[in-house]
């Protein structure tokens, strides 16, 4: 499925999580999630109050560093991704 998203959200695909070193096993419910990722597709921008669009300050194949609740998580898909708005995005890493 094709998802392209709207206004001025992105679509992240989250970095896998790391393994525990020690070997002891933790159930998903129990691993915190992790808060990186790689943008995938970024909609056309926020409409400002002008009527012009603001062009997304990200682009595909961006790594991002996003809060702990940001975004839906959408299933169903090729792989399992986050739609979220550009503002919840934290920082870039490079």
């Amino acid at each position: 499925m094709k998802c392209k998203p709207l206004g001025n959200r992105i679509l992240v695909k989250r970095s896998e999580a790391e393994s525990s070193k020690g070997g002891i096993f933790l159930p998903d419910s129990a691993q915190e999630k992790p808060r990186q990722g790689e943008v995938l597709a970024v909609g056309p921008g926020k409409l400002g109050k002008d009527g012009a669009i603001k062009p997304m300050e990200l682009s595909v194949g961006d790594r991002v560093l996003f809060s702990n609740f940001a975004g839906t998580e959408v299933k169903g898909m090729d792989e399992e991704v986050l739609i979220m708005s550009e503002d919840d995005v934290l920082a870039v890493i490079e």
